[in-house]
């Protein structure tokens, strides 16, 4: 974590304070804030970020509007069914960003399914849905919007329907034990939810680039341009950090908001309801009358815009169409699936895709299982920060990680490639398999380890015959979501490739910006296959609704 994390932050910070660029040039040099006087005083880099901040702002929106019906729904499914319920969020978030952001683009094409039902309608076409920012906005809920319905699952699905229950039966209307009960009760989830998903939309860039079609310019698009076009590792560098205190400003004011409204999170301080405001008499009769209605049409669109996309890239796949932006159906074919099965490019950027998510994989295994044991089951100075450590690869820009490897990589320069790359997926997949081990150790009967100690057995066969089986299914989970992560991981790995060295999710990024072909969605709908072939592995090891139940 310190070579693949903490050493390129620290790297961008000293980028950051260089007078003037040297790709080559030490890394230790006299202070300078010339940068940052650079960015803060230039109306193009403000108005660039503030830009970028709007952005965030309406994707979590609209994430959150979309997405809470959808938690609900999910915790409200039968038990047997859940798992298979959970598909319709974990196949698009295990999915490729750039397979996502292309299923967008074949949505809102002006020959497009939307403008197709939208004509039947007798409403349209609009033909300007594309390349704007009310598209990014839209690509970027579709790939953020399962983080919020996750945060918000854990808490709902914790919450006893006594709660629920004991308000009817005091007369509570539906409205009102929505706002009285429930609502309050996800506080907490959505608190969390908003904060991941403005910081990961803050920092979006695939997504951005491929929808924005050059008309629109993000920070993290704008730290790509500076580091790899312009080589300015200095602006690059002064934009994350500005952009990233900007971000986690956010944050702050989010956390202080939701503590005014959630004091019974604090011991002693409040009572579930006591900050929330009463809602009048008329508005909640209306609510009683079309509340359902309204959670019911909000659920149905977020499940199209999850899975919608996904199967028009399938779709066109199959499509005899001589473009990949046309997203008529002409007729039925295979031959992309030849172009890129007989390309030995795209072969090589699978191959090497797999080694790295498997290096990756044996590694964080090594690694987290270890810390997970750590954090559960000792006490030590630091136990809070050292967890906090452990998930800031979630939280902060790979942009910022990317340019920091890729200045570390251009002084090292005889370090391969591939080991630099090797570095940062490490650094990336670890919080996840952190997260699955530590639920998977609290799961662990100590009894059964006390029973083997006092027959006899040593450590090493207490490991090998009591904590291992009983840790088997978590590993399993723990390395699926690991090898599908760094498997699918664009963002950071676009900044350190190399002709030799690219992965299969950075060839089609790269194909999609360049290529008309549908080749692109052949190799897509081939990744999305094997990410449900690992989802149906995952379920036999562990049901997936478990995977983020407490």
């Amino acid at each position: 974590m310190l070579v693949a994390f903490a050493v390129p932050m620290a790297v961008v910070v000293l980028l950051s304070m260089h007078a003037y660029s040297d790709p080559f040039g030490p890394l230790l040099r006299p202070p300078s804030t010339a940068q940052y006087a650079m960015v803060l005083g230039d109306f193009f880099y403000l108005r660039v970020l503030l830009e970028t901040l709007t952005l965030a702002g309406g994707v979590t929106a609209l994430s959150v509007i979309i997405g809470y019906p959808l938690a609900l729904w999910l915790v409200s499914v039968p038990a047997k069914w859940r798992a298979l319920a959970f598909v319709v969020i974990l196949i698009p978030l295990l999915t490729n960003v750039v397979v996502r952001s292309l299923g967008i683009v074949l949505l809102l094409a002006p020959d497009g399914i939307l403008n197709g039902v939208l004509g039947w309608l007798g409403i349209g076409p609009f033909r300007n849905m594309l390349y704007n920012y009310g598209a990014v906005c839209i690509a970027l809920a579709q790939v953020f919007m399962p983080y919020v319905v996750l945060a918000l699952y854990d808490v709902l699905q914790g919450t006893s329907p006594r709660v629920k229950e004991a308000a009817e039966s005091l007369g509570a209307s539906p409205s009102m034990v929505f706002w009285t009960v429930r609502f309050p009760m996800a506080l907490p989830g959505l608190r969390a939810g908003i904060v991941v998903v403005f910081l990961m939309a803050s920092t979006a860039y695939v997504s951005a680039t491929i929808l924005g079609g050059g008309r629109v310019l993000t920070s993290g698009m704008l730290v790509y341009r500076e580091a790899i076009t312009n080589l300015s590792y200095p602006i690059a560098a002064a934009l994350t950090l500005v952009m990233t205190v900007a971000s986690l400003a956010f944050s702050a004011v989010v956390l202080l908001v939701f503590r005014k409204l959630t004091p019974w999170t604090r011991a002693g301080e409040g009572r579930a309801n006591s900050s929330l405001p009463a809602i009048p008499v008329w508005l909640v009769r209306g609510l009683d009358l079309i509340g359902p209605l309204i959670s019911r049409g909000l659920l149905v669109i977020a499940i199209i815009l999850l899975l919608l996309p996904l199967y028009l890239v399938v779709m066109q796949s199959f499509n005899d169409v001589p473009q990949a932006s046309s997203a008529k159906f002409v007729g039925f074919t295979l031959k992309w699936y030849e172009i890129v099965l007989q390309n030995g490019n795209y072969t090589a950027a699978f191959l090497n895709s797999v080694r790295l998510a498997v290096a990756s994989t044996l590694i964080s295994l090594a690694v987290s299982i270890p810390a997970a044991f750590a954090l559960v089951r000792y006490r030590f100075p630091g136990l809070n920060g050292l967890a906090v450590f452990w998930a800031l690869p979630l939280s902060l820009p790979g942009v910022a990680i990317g340019v920091g490897m890729l200045q570390l990589l251009s002084i090292f320069f005889r370090l391969p490639p591939f080991l630099g790359l090797l570095a940062v997926h490490v650094a990336i997949v670890i919080p996840f398999c952190i997260s699955l081990l530590v639920a998977s150790v609290l799961q662990l009967d100590r009894a059964q380890e006390e029973a083997a100690a006092s027959l006899g057995a040593n450590g090493f066969q207490r490991f090998f015959r009591i904590i291992l089986p009983g840790l088997a299914p978590g590993m399993a989970a723990a390395s699926i979501m690991a090898f599908l992560t760094s498997f699918g991981e664009v963002t950071v790995t676009s900044f350190l490739t190399t002709a030799r060295m690219t992965t299969l999710p950075v060839r089609i990024y790269a194909d999609s910006t360049f290529m008309l072909e549908p080749t692109v969605h052949a190799v897509s709908a081939m990744t999305m296959l094997l990410t449900l072939i690992a989802l149906f592995v995952l379920n036999k090891f562990l049901r997936l609704d478990r995977l983020y139940a407490r």
